[in-house]
């Protein structure tokens, strides 16, 4: 697991190496299409994605207890396995404020459903000379909805 020290120099080296960093964060607990295409999306928009992922100490404090329904290193290990992500930290605290300080990205990613004054680390990233983002949803590609259909399906053995 990559420590905040490290992700940090990793973000100082790859910056120093000429590369826009781009950075978003996520409890990615069900992973989807929609979260498939909003990384691919956020990638898109510098050189290196490096993502903020929650814990689960973080997802329960946000989601409640039954969450999350896979735990941090493995929720880790499926965002690392795609082509589109570069590298995730693991965050406890309720909001990655004080990670995206630490890591001053060049570029923050948000979804759709925030406005950009609501977005956690934006007077950061614009103080260091960055620019936010906003990628809109796929529409119908939600956690809650597949979560919804599982537990209203009776195929379900």
């Amino acid at each position: 697991m990559l420590s905040r020290t490290e992700a940090k120099n990793l973000v100082i080296r790859w910056q120093e190496d000429g590369h826009k960093v781009v950075f978003t964060n996520g409890c990615f607990d069900i992973l989807h299409r929609g979260h498939v295409d909003y990384l691919e999306a956020a990638k898109a928009a510098g050189d290196k994605l490096i993502i903020g992922l929650n814990s689960d100490i973080s997802v329960r404090k946000l989601k409640g207890n039954s969450r999350p329904f896979q735990n941090e290193q493995d929720r880790r290990a499926i965002l690392t396995a795609l082509s589109c992500v570069d590298e995730v930290v693991i965050f406890d605290e309720d909001t990655p404020a004080e990670l995206i300080g630490e890591l001053l990205p060049d570029i923050l990613i948000k979804g759709g459903d925030y406005d950009e004054d609501e977005i956690v680390g934006r007077d950061t990233v614009l103080a260091h000379g960055g620019e936010i983002i906003i990628i809109p949803f796929v529409e119908g590609a939600s956690t809650s909805n597949i979560i919804s259909r599982i537990l209203s399906s009776k195929a379900l053995d």
